[in-house]
């Protein structure tokens, strides 16, 4: 069998215990559950710092810990099945299971419930947190600080626009595997935006126009598109804004970006990804 190693915790001497009769290893293991604990991380390809960044984790992301080895982590999120090593510092407990997700585009981290004293850290759009109590505007986080109460919204509530929150990365620096408000790329962006209204996305841009949403035509004019539709190229992926403008995060301008897609189709399609492969509609803003 053929299995995606993207997703696929399988190494010729480790694979996952789910996996045993399906796959050749020498040793199978169930993993340990663990939890991230660092605004965000790389997660890598190979266990070196030099080596290819497939995405980030971020806090609160739960992860399965197959093998630990100087310094490095193989591991499974369990967010979108994405594999690869983190550095073992970025991991802990599991703790507190999280109450709550960060629904600002960033907020930071205080040690008292003051908005002067001094942060000491920050957590991006979708971090998970547990909340033990409220004082004042604050949220006491079971990790320990204060968070701004409104920068935080409870699990399972979720925002209802997903370009919208596209939007709020405007001008966000372009970074390879970046998911985060610091940094992110194009499917990074999508994924990030569908996540905060609930919907559970794949990681990369070719998984994404696999498993998401239904075929809108591609015609020669680009008609009939509407806010919310994923225009989708071999490598690369945007949101239309309204009918004729697309949002993405681009290798062009190294940020996120709002441009004509007539534009933008042109330019990929000469310099780079080829011709739009297809247009994906989702039922939450496409009807």
């Amino acid at each position: 069998m053929t299995f995606d190693r993207r997703i696929t915790p399988v190494r010729a001497d480790l694979a996952d215990e789910k996996l045993r009769g399906q796959v050749e290893a020498e040793r199978f293991s169930a993993g340990t559950l663990r939890r991230v604990l660092t605004a965000a991380t790389p997660l890598h390809r190979h266990p070196s710092p030099d080596a290819p960044v497939d995405t980030q984790a971020i806090w609160g992301e739960a992860v399965t810990v197959y093998d630990e080895h100087e310094g490095w982590a193989w591991v499974q999120l369990h967010d979108d099945g994405y594999v690869g090593y983190l550095r073992s510092e970025a991991l802990g407990a599991p703790g507190a299971e999280p109450t709550h997700r960060v629904s600002a585009l960033r907020t930071f981290v205080y040690p008292g419930p003051n908005l002067k004293l001094p942060h000491s850290g920050w957590l991006t759009l979708n971090s998970k947190v547990a909340v033990t109590g409220i004082e004042g505007d604050y949220a006491q986080l079971a990790t320990g600080g204060f968070a701004y109460a409104p920068h935080l919204s409870a699990l399972g509530t979720w925002e209802s626009d997903y370009v919208a929150i596209a939007e709020r990365f405007l001008h966000t620096p372009y970074l390879w595997g970046g998911k985060t408000s610091l940094g992110l790329d194009c499917s990074g962006l999508a994924q990030t935006a569908l996540n905060a209204v609930g919907i559970a996305a794949p990681r990369d841009s070719d998984m994404q126009e696999e498993r998401l949403g239904t075929p809108v035509p591609v015609t020669p004019g680009l008609d009939g598109l509407r806010r919310g539709d994923l225009v989708f190229w071999k490598g690369h992926v945007g949101l239309m804004a309204d009918a004729t403008r697309l949002i993405h995060a681009t290798g062009y301008t190294m940020q996120v970006l709002v441009e004509p897609l007539a534009v933008a189709e042109e330019r990929i399609r000469l310099t780079s990804y080829g011709p739009i492969s297809s247009i994906k509609r989702l039922p939450s803003l496409g009807g």
